[in-house]
């Protein structure tokens, strides 16, 4: 055991998160590669803060997300500043109440990888009914990709084997946001 001071110093242990729980949004990088690297400590905490509370809030209330608005202002606040893109799940129970934010996967500046093996034990895990899937567009462009199109499908059938259904798929830009449900593309 490490010690300072002569005092020794117990070893961190890593807080788990029960599938029951909301994963926070807290905690993301902070690496040269993610907009808050060139925030102030105090301001990457002013952010997590306000960030922790919104999500409490949204567990608490279960009409949060009654506006397909709210859900997309919700996701623009978490992904629209990062430079790389970012590939994000709502996990929604059963009366499409907040369960869960979680970033899933980070790629470059153009793409992410997304796998949906993963994505189905994240929502065995949370226990989810419902998932609104997201990703940024760091390019600034609303349009959605051919790859876009099929990755949604994809990850549409993967979900339906353990019923769990995906409501829409949100891509957010630096000012805007696209509902590929409201596009009629799901």
């Amino acid at each position: 055991m490490a010690t300072v001071n002569s005092t020794p110093i117990k070893a961190v242990k890593r807080q788990r998160i029960k599938a029951s729980e909301a994963i926070p949004a807290y905690g993301v990088g902070d690496g040269v590669l993610s907009f808050r690297h060139g925030l102030r400590v105090r301001e990457r905490g002013a952010i997590d803060k306000a960030l922790e509370i919104v999500g409490r809030c949204l567990r608490q209330n279960p009409r949060a997300f009654s506006t397909p608005d709210a859900v997309k202002t919700y996701l623009q606040l978490h992904l629209a500043g990062e430079t790389r893109e970012h590939f994000a799940v709502l996990f929604l129970d059963a009366g499409n109440r907040f369960i869960a934010f979680e970033r899933m996967f980070t790629g470059t500046l153009t793409q992410t990888s997304v796998y949906p093996r993963e994505l189905v034990c994240a929502a065995l895990a949370h226990g989810a009914a419902a998932v609104v899937l997201a990703h940024n567009h760091p390019s600034g462009t609303l349009q959605p990709s051919r790859a876009d199109e099929a990755l949604t499908q994809t990850l549409k059938i993967a979900l339906s084997f353990v019923e769990v259904r995906v409501l829409d798929h949100i891509i957010v830009a630096s000012n805007d946001t696209l509902s590929m449900a409201e596009r009629g593309l799901l």
